[in-house]
């Protein structure tokens, strides 16, 4: 279903950059807003109007769409707070520590002894 729908964003979004390239310039930005060109007469540009409003349309709601599509099976979780709490050996239910990541990695700190000193070191004046 998401490929489906992405193909036919994608179709929207090739489509839209045509027509929006296709409309004649009205500020002359690259040189190329004046002269007669194939499509110069103003029923085109109506039409070209039109159809970029229309594609534009389109591809809002199908960026809402597929948007809505990727979080729908999604479910919340927290980067902070632990989600499930694992049983001990014994099949005793562990007691709530309160904490979460914060506090386990300040456990973990405390239980690690302080290291050695990495390289060599200065010698020290008695």
């Amino acid at each position: 279903m998401q490929t489906v729908i992405i193909v036919i964003h994608l179709m929207i979004v090739a489509t839209l950059i045509a027509t929006v390239l296709l409309q004649k310039s009205e500020g002359g930005g690259l040189g190329m807003g004046g002269g007669a060109g194939f499509m110069s007469s103003r029923g085109t540009a109506n039409l070209l109007t039109r159809t970029t409003a229309i594609l534009a349309v389109g591809f809002f709601l199908t960026s809402l769409f597929l948007s809505w599509l990727a979080s729908y099976d999604r479910k919340p979780s927290s980067v902070i707070l632990p989600t499930s709490q694992s049983q001990p050996a014994g099949g005793a239910p562990a007691a709530p520590s309160g904490g979460g990541v914060l506090d386990s990695l300040k456990k973990s700190d405390e239980a690690q002894p302080p290291a050695a000193p990495p390289g060599p070191q200065a010698p020290r004046s008695q």
